[in-house]
């Protein structure tokens, strides 16, 4: 049941359900317009169980890289997730709580992909740099890869194959892995598109491994350098990342029939991204890529028909 803490300094007027998660649609919409884009193709109530949890989400991100980051320590961290405590127990302090202590009343979401999460953030309070692609694949799960893991929640599984007398022990398959792979995937194309946008504020999180391999130095990317040796080290990560969209794909099967499409749909989108950056010639530092609003609803008849067959 939900429990609007009233004693609590920050908390506002209440609103309505419905308004609290209008209030998570609107986030949504402006921050995430491609993934916004896919959660339209869900049922009502997993698009909004997915606009709650998406919200949370960014105002954890933005704690580290919002207009207040610089104001963030490891203690707002340590607030922030005695905040998250309290809303996993049906106590909502604002309006964003209201959602997502409703989303929560209705799927079985449990509290640790966003405790990892948290602890993706208090990464990023301390470092703009990763030495290995070990070190980022953890980062990146953490930010990333535990959406996955919230969103499989709320999409649900495939029941069919224990439908039958004969199937009724056999457990639905629990696609974890694709679902982490896709959130890692997906932090993997926003950190190829944002390098330039990450390098004036000083962060790099291509390992540095990686660059050195290609001997592409930290100097070249802060001055923009887009040789021979960038394009071939962007062509590595881009693999690299297409291979993890690959993985990705073959759990979809596993899910619930209604949440195919929309999940198919955002890999696509977002996976498009990729070939927006090798149409720019891979010059992330001047060009942001991007897939245009035509070519997401073109999409949609391929995304479709995969969510049938595949």
């Amino acid at each position: 049941m939900l429990q609007l803490l009233e004693s609590s300094p920050s908390m506002k007027p209440p609103v309505s359900l419905e308004e609290a998660y209008e209030i998570c649609r609107q986030l949504t919409a402006k921050y995430a317009t491609t993934f916004y884009l896919g959660t339209l193709l869900m049922n009502q109530s997993k698009r909004q169980a997915i606009w709650a949890i998406y919200a949370w989400c960014r105002r954890t991100d933005e704690l580290v890289d919002g207009p207040g980051a610089n104001l963030t320590t490891p203690n707002t961290l340590d607030d922030w997730e005695k905040h998250l405590e309290l809303v996993f127990t049906g106590k909502a302090e604002d309006h964003f709580d209201i959602a997502l202590v409703d989303t929560l009343q209705h799927f079985p979401i449990e509290i640790q992909p966003f405790r990892d999460m948290i602890d993706g953030q208090r990464m990023d309070l301390y470092n703009n740099r990763y030495q290995t692609f070990e070190e980022l694949y953890l980062y990146c799960y953490r930010v990333a890869g535990t959406v996955g893991l919230m969103s499989t929640s709320v999409m649900g599984l495939d029941l069919g194959c224990s439908a039958s007398p004969w199937n009724y022990q056999i457990h639905p398959y629990i696609p974890t892995k694709e679902a982490i792979a896709l959130g890692i995937a997906s932090q993997m194309t926003n950190i190829l598109r944002d390098v330039g946008e990450d390098a004036r504020r000083g962060r790099i999180y291509l390992p540095l491994d990686d660059l050195s391999q290609f001997n592409y130095t930290e100097q070249d990317l802060f001055q923009g350098v887009n040789d021979e040796r960038w394009r071939s080290l962007m062509n590595f990560q881009i693999v690299r990342t297409r291979q993890l969209y690959n993985q990705a794909e073959k759990g979809i099967s596993s899910l619930s029939p209604d949440a195919r499409l929309p999940v198919w749909a955002a890999l696509m989108h977002y996976s498009g991204i990729l070939n927006g950056i090798e149409r720019n010639n891979y010059d992330v530092f001047n060009q942001r890529a991007y897939v245009p609003q035509w070519q997401k609803l073109c999409s949609l008849p391929i995304a479709w028909l995969r969510s049938q067959a595949l």
